[in-house]
């Protein structure tokens, strides 16, 4: 009887065990590693940088690409000999102990470049000899969204309501800080705006949200999957099918003619090939002007002293 009690005891401890574990869980970050302590205390470390997370709020964008980058790594093929990846998007970050990035970053090679507060290059590329005296804030984050086609457009005002909800409630975002929500159907534009000197050390980051919403938006959530993502206005789902997103800084970036794309080189090259010609064709039209102007002239002459005679 009492072995029996003893098996018993020992599953109903196995279940609690196995139930607590479950609970211990990170609600803003799915790349959490989670175990309970002694005392029954949850504690969750980062993956890749092996730091505690408070999963209260969110994770800076810092150590989320980091934990990104560390995840990829378990998964990928070997890369091909000489072969190499454009990782201006997704790169494996240098952060400040506070989570920040760091002003330079390298992605541990030779080449680096200077990051915006935002982690996003805002200089030319270079080598380790590049130097960064400031990590240059990005007070202004300018969303631009595209939803599916559909029979109606929605209402604007509903539709600046619906993402103001999701913005404060799910990224715990103050509401000052969303400073627009526009609605020109199939477009949604929303801005979201912080200089330094507003933020408290209590403030997320927009940064941060601006980096979980892009996630959500492409179903790659960064959230425990028991926190899903519901885009939804007035109750109709919000199908989004492509975003933007653009970087405001308080300083311009420093990039050199280099950074510019063919296209916009093309451009300029039709403008100054347009205005070269202009100037060439009023160059020849007036030596001509000129010399028909002599021309006429000299018959004039010709014919004052045919009439003397």
């Amino acid at each position: 009887m009492e072995s029996r009690f003893g098996v018993v005891l020992v599953l109903i401890l196995a279940a609690a065990s196995s139930s607590a574990q479950k609970n211990c869980t990170c609600a803003t970050n799915r790349r959490a590693l989670c175990t309970e302590d002694t005392s029954g205390n949850c504690l969750c470390t980062l993956v890749g940088s092996n730091r505690r997370v408070n999963c209260s709020v969110l994770t800076s964008k810092c150590l989320l690409m980091k934990a990104e980058m560390s995840s990829a790594k378990g998964r990928r093929f070997s890369k091909p000999e000489h072969g190499f990846l454009d990782n201006d998007g997704v790169y494996n970050p240098d952060c400040e102990d506070s989570g920040i990035f760091k002003a330079r970053q390298c992605n541990q090679t030779d080449t680096c470049w200077c990051v915006n507060s935002a982690g996003v290059r805002r200089t030319d590329k270079g080598d380790k000899t590049l130097r960064c005296s400031e990590l240059v804030r990005t007070n202004w984050i300018f969303i631009e969204l595209k939803h599916k086609e559909r029979s109606k457009a929605f209402h604007a005002s509903e539709v600046a309501n619906g993402l103001r909800q999701i913005i404060q409630n799910r990224y715990k975002l103050h509401p000052k800080y969303i400073t627009a929500v526009e609605y020109e159907y199939p477009f949604i534009h929303i801005d979201l705006k912080q200089n330094a000197s507003q933020k408290s050390n209590g403030d997320v980051d927009i940064a941060d949200v601006a980096y979980y919403f892009e996630k959500d938006v492409k179903l790659d959530s960064v959230f425990h999957r028991s926190n899903a993502f519901n885009l939804s206005v007035n109750g109709e789902p919000l199908d989004v099918e492509g975003i933007l997103i653009y970087y405001v800084d308080e300083k311009p970036p420093e990039f050199s003619m280099k950074r510019l794309t063919a296209g916009v080189i093309a451009v300029l090259a039709v403008v100054i090939l347009t205005i070269i010609t202009g100037i060439t064709v009023l160059v020849i039209t007036r030596r001509r002007t000129g010399k028909y102007e002599k021309v006429e002239i000299k018959e004039m002459g010709e014919m004052r002293r045919g009439q003397n005679s």
